[in-house]
């Protein structure tokens, strides 16, 4: 067996958790706070009751939310550009994958200096990061648990992948509580995106028994839990939501992912769509495209999704893909890529920059430009 590395946050899970953030602030320094966020999180009060637990606990707090829901690189300087104005010592962000991409970014500028494309890719942040402590409120992006940091060059129009084991943040504290204030948009394209996570990760050339198992038990739970989610806003099927999301990250951070999210980095670089929603259009002919290198592992998923059956891996693999394609229309979600693209004359310039994105090198079948630009047009 080869060697593995499995990495992950302190984790602090459960309904009313958010309480504990003040103690775990404190524990890592923390007198006075960055806090990054978004506009919409103030809308729902979560900013407003996070305030009030720092003031409480006597910790001062400096607020940001300059964010877009692609994080832009001049976003993450100025944010960079308030911390050490402010003097502040500790990075807490609250909010989904763009809050916390954002304030991942601020911390690796905080520590290291330069601009933000000069860590764009694996293993280049070299100084230590101030401390960093997420709290989730969607469950999808990972970005509470993960290596990864995604910023959009807006020169470049790219979406930046920053992979680092300093980007882990000190503490994730997940309150299934906060989803009853979401969207059914929200819990949707959240849930999509920590599926895509769970497969690809499963799929991973550097998939280990240690991410496996994350990643399958994610990709059941989201099967069996979106639509009492969505139904009744269960809170059992929420909280169930918050532990695959936090599973498919465990397994993506330490695994990678695939040609899935290097063509989704590259449309949202372009086209600043919203990351989840493409994930119903990518999904199935990219597992179509892994099939010949992956047959046994997409049986499994056909397994967890149509549930056992008596046939060949290769029939199973494929009506678990047909199965992930109809769960994805009647949602009611774009599900082609015609959908949320003006026109088809992109598709080219979209292949060749998801070609040399870093998650396509962990793919389970080598990718070319050509052959995502085929991946595109199957889903176009």
């Amino acid at each position: 067996m080869r060697i593995s590395k499995f990495a992950i946050p302190e984790i602090i899970f459960g309904r009313g958790s958010i309480v504990h953030l003040a103690s775990c602030a404190k524990r890592v320094g923390a007198r006075r706070v960055l806090l990054v966020s978004d506009q919409g999180l103030v809308a729902a009060g979560w900013v407003e009751r996070i305030q009030e637990i720092l003031r409480d606990n006597g910790l001062e707090w400096v607020y940001f939310d300059a964010v877009h829901s692609n994080p832009r690189d001049y976003e993450v300087h100025d944010g960079a550009d308030v911390y050490m104005r402010e003097r502040a010592d500790v990075i807490i962000a609250v909010g989904g994958g763009s809050p916390m991409d954002a304030a991942k970014g601020i911390a690796t500028i905080v520590g290291n200096g330069g601009r933000i494309n000069d860590y764009e890719g694996a293993n280049r942040i070299m100084r230590p990061l101030p401390p960093m402590i997420f709290l989730p409120t969607t469950a999808g992006s990972g970005s509470d648990i993960s290596q990864f940091c995604i910023i959009t060059d807006v020169a470049r129009q790219v979406k930046m992948s920053i992979i680092s084991r300093s980007l882990v943040p000190n503490v994730s504290i997940i309150d299934p509580l906060v989803l009853l204030t979401k969207s059914e948009e929200l819990i949707i394209s959240s849930a999509i995106d920590a599926f895509a996570h769970a497969v690809e990760s499963y799929l991973s050339l550097l998939s280990s028994p240690f991410t496996e198992h994350q990643a399958l038990k994610a990709m059941r739970l989201i099967a069996h839990n979106l639509r009492p989610a969505l139904e009744d806003r269960s809170i059992e099927a929420l909280e169930n939501l918050s532990i695959a999301a936090t599973s498919a990250g465990m397994s993506f951070s330490n695994a990678g992912l695939g040609i899935g999210h290097s063509l989704a980095h590259s449309l949202g670089g372009m086209f600043d769509v919203l990351h989840g929603l493409v994930h119903p259009i990518l999904l199935p002919p990219v597992m179509r495209f892994n099939l010949p290198a992956s047959v046994d592992k997409l049986a499994n998923i056909g397994r967890i999704v149509c549930g056992p059956r008596m046939c060949s891996n290769e029939y199973i693999a494929q009506a678990g893909i047909a199965w992930l394609e109809r769960f994805f229309a009647d949602l009611r979600v774009p599900v082609r890529l015609r959908g949320i693209l003006p026109d088809s004359s992109c598709l080219e310039t979209i292949a060749k920059a998801a070609v040399n994105d870093a998650c396509t090198l962990t793919n389970p079948r080598p990718a070319s430009w050509e052959s995502l630009l085929g991946v595109c047009q199957e889903a176009w």
